[in-house]
This record gives C-alpha cells, structure tokens and sequence, in this order.
C-alpha cells in the first residue's frame, strides 16, 4: 500500500460526515470551559459531564436539522431535548434541612444544551463567547458574595445559620 493510499483511508476514517470536527470540537471546549470551573469548586456537573451534554446536544439537533422537511420537525426534536435536560437538571438538586442545593449546577446543564444548540445551528462563535461569560458570571458573583455582605442575605445567611460558612462552600 502506498503512502497516498495509507493517507486517503486514515481521512476515510475521520471522516464524519454530515457532523462536523470544527463543531465537535466547540461543543467539547464549550463544555469543558464550564465543567472545569465546575469541577474546580467541587461541584456537580464537572468537565466531562459538561462536555457529554453539550455534544450530545449538538448531536441530536444537527441530526434534527439534516433531516428537517423529509421525517423530522427540530423544533420537536428541541422541545424534547429541553424537557430531558430538565429531568437531569432537577436530578443534580437536593433538600437538605430545607435548603434547596445544586439549583446553580442544573442552571448549568441548561446553559450547556442551549450552548450545543447554538453549535448545531453553527453559530460556534457566539458559543465560546457565552461559555466564558458564564464562567465569568459562576467566579464573578461568588467574588462578589465574598466581598460584600449585602449579597449574602437570604439563603446563604439560612444556609450559614443551618450549616456553618464553611458547610456552604461545599455545597
């Protein structure tokens, strides 16, 4: 076999078509900006969650997208991606001694689908952008919190009363 053969069966091989690399590798980025942040603080929902979710998404609304008008309705297809993202956003939330916890990271796992939404409809720039406010927003407000006692009142004050400063980080 020679080498031009060699070369055109490994592009064979990487050949995903009628998905692409360049939309692939957003999705990944995407997700795995905010699931590092995630992952960081110790939080649910980390990079390789973030990363899954938001290929999958784009997954299933490209797939919706390539077969619009012949067997597929996206705008359906998109409904029924949101309810499930929904049942596992709600999956990642708990009540502990009546305090409701992990509301942030399901608020992520919606962030995440709508970023793979964005990809399948190629808007891969305004994708990344988006992922880096949102990691600008999860590390800004709890700079904020930090710094100014105003922002600390309500649930975090009941959280901090039930549990101790230091217990809330950890949720």
């Amino acid at each position: 076999m020679s080498w031009i053969g060699f070369e055109a069966d490994i592009f064979a091989l990487l050949d995903i078509t009628p998905f692409s690399w360049r939309a692939i590798g957003t999705a990944l980025f995407c997700g795995a900006v905010i699931g590092c942040e995630r992952q960081v603080r110790g939080k649910p929902v980390g990079i390789r969650t973030s990363a899954l979710i938001t290929v999958g998404t784009y997954l299933f609304l490209a797939c919706a997208l390539l077969l619009q008008g012949e067997t597929s309705d996206p705008t359906r297809v998109l409904g029924q991606v949101v309810t499930g993202i929904g049942f596992l956003g709600a999956g990642v939330m708990l009540s502990k001694n009546g305090a409701v916890i992990g509301v942030t990271s399901a608020a992520a796992i919606w962030i995440l689908a709508a970023l793979g939404v964005l990809i399948s409809m190629d808007h891969l720039m305004p994708a990344i952008k988006l992922s880096l406010l949102v990691v600008l927003i999860l590390c800004g407000v709890e700079f904020l919190e930090n710094r100014l006692r105003v922002l600390t009142r309500g649930v975090h004050q009941k959280i901090d009363r039930t549990f101790g400063r230091s217990e809330r980080t950890k949720l």
